[in-house]
């Protein structure tokens, strides 16, 4: 019997927080591979803020998703069939594999992958495109030096949470802002951060002037809105800032809340740099060897929350990353290894 493929294409492009009508589930035969192809059947999906941004029309650093289209998403998946000289029946692979059960692919921007040496759900986080943003966005732009105050919104996220080991790993000082009081407990005791805010109950001003009373030398921003505008305040003289996302503005219906206290930047000499990992895609592979070494040595944790779900699942698990409701790395298994 031949197998059938269950997808998730963009219905609508949707207008604030995504709706169950914005998608429609679509089936296909599944398709077999051609010269240079391999099929994979999709294991897990990897859910990122980002998502909201590529349903959006519009100039981005990466073309929209269309109307019609299977959802963008990463994946990791074990290829079932393969026409190509690079992959065989039963290896593991990551790549843009989407929304969906299974997907023919021609190889590229595809890795391999190996579950012996790591769980299949952190080559979607901490050796994935997760750990290649938080490790060039920290490293190559923020630049922190040893002593150094970092400042880290979106701490308990995918992102944020690697950012602030890396950051400690390099001898700083880190401070990370996140949302209620058992993430700011976790970063502080599971991931080594020296003081967590919770800007649900904090003051965050107020506590960036207790916590950095020396001003904040890198500032790894992934909320953007009135997180960015606090810290703005707190700056040291040659702070960096990395804008690496601002999930507080992605379902808002306003126009985007830009950065009131920028003239900080001036007084203090300071950078404010956008970061988009696929730019330092040729890099990858140095980066995936120091980040597997200081996972193997236990200097650095990787938390992943996956959630066991079909494709259809995948809405309801996507809003968990605008309610906050996920602690780390937000994964959708969709179906199980063998």
């Amino acid at each position: 019997m031949s197998r059938i493929n269950h997808q998730v294409r963009l219905a609508a492009r949707p207008v604030g927080l995504p709706r169950p009508t914005d998608w429609e589930r679509t089936e296909e035969p599944v398709g077999e591979p051609g010269d240079g192809e391999l099929l994979v059947q999709v294991l897990q999906l990897s859910l990122d803020p980002a998502m909201r941004g590529w349903m959006n029309e519009g100039k981005s650093y990466i073309p929209p998703v269309k109307i019609g289209e299977v959802m963008r998403a990463g994946a990791v998946g074990r290829v079932i069939a393969s026409r190509h000289p690079g992959f065989a029946e039963g290896d593991y692979a990551s790549g843009t594999f989407g929304v969906q059960e299974f997907c023919v692919s021609d190889g590229r921007g595809v890795i391999k992958v190996d579950p012996a040496l790591a769980p299949l759900p952190v080559y979607l986080g901490t050796l994935g495109m997760t750990g290649m943003t938080a490790y060039f966005g920290l490293l190559d732009i923020g630049r922190p030096e040893a002593g150094q105050t970092v400042v880290v919104s979106g701490a308990a996220g995918a992102v944020g949470s690697v950012v602030g080991q890396i950051a400690k790993l390099k001898g700083c000082r880190v401070i990370g802002i996140a949302g209620g009081e058992r993430k700011c407990r976790m970063l502080v005791e599971e991931f080594g951060f020296d003081a967590a805010i919770d800007y649900r109950s904090d003051d965050v001003k107020k506590s960036l002037r207790e916590l950095a009373p020396d001003g904040v030398d890198v500032y790894f921003d992934n909320v953007g809105g009135d997180i960015l505008d606090a810290v703005l305040t707190r700056l040291a003289r040659g702070a960096r800032i990395v804008i690496c996302g601002a999930i507080s503005q992605y379902n808002s219906v306003q126009p985007v809340k830009g950065p009131a206290n920028y003239l900080s930047l001036l007084v203090n000499r300071a950078t404010m740099t956008g970061m988009v990992v696929f730019d330092y895609a040729d890099r990858y592979g140095g980066a995936v060897t120091e980040l597997a070494g200081w996972l193997a040595e236990g200097r650095l944790r990787s938390l992943e929350d996956v959630v066991d779900g079909g494709v259809d699942a995948f809405h309801d698990t996507l809003l968990r990353l605008f309610s906050g409701e996920n602690h780390g790395k937000l994964v959708l298994r969709i179906a199980q290894s063998e």
